[in-house]
């Protein structure tokens, strides 16, 4: 099997609010033509994503890229991950 250079893209993340008394991160993450406002519910482990138009794309690396950095995330703060797929 040859190693072929394996599609990526680039997520961009802007936290816009962030509650520790709600345990709650807003935020907006936009990939390749898409954008998304999401709540990560720390707390709880839960990511709600909207909108629904390729919302499958980004949710699960979205929802780790969170789990690993809830903590060191702050508002107005601007982050990035990489997506193994190309959107």
């Amino acid at each position: 099997m040859s190693s072929h250079h394996r599609p990526e893209t680039t997520a961009y993340v802007r936290i816009i609010q962030q509650s520790w008394q709600r345990g709650q991160i807003e935020g907006e993450v936009t990939a390749a033509n898409y954008q998304w406002r999401f709540q990560w519910h720390f707390r709880h482990g839960r990511l709600l994503v909207q909108p629904s138009l390729g919302r499958a794309l980004i949710y699960e690396p979205l929802g780790r890229f969170l789990e690993r950095s809830d903590y060191q995330l702050e508002p107005g703060g601007d982050y990035e991950f990489t997506l193994r797929s190309q959107l």
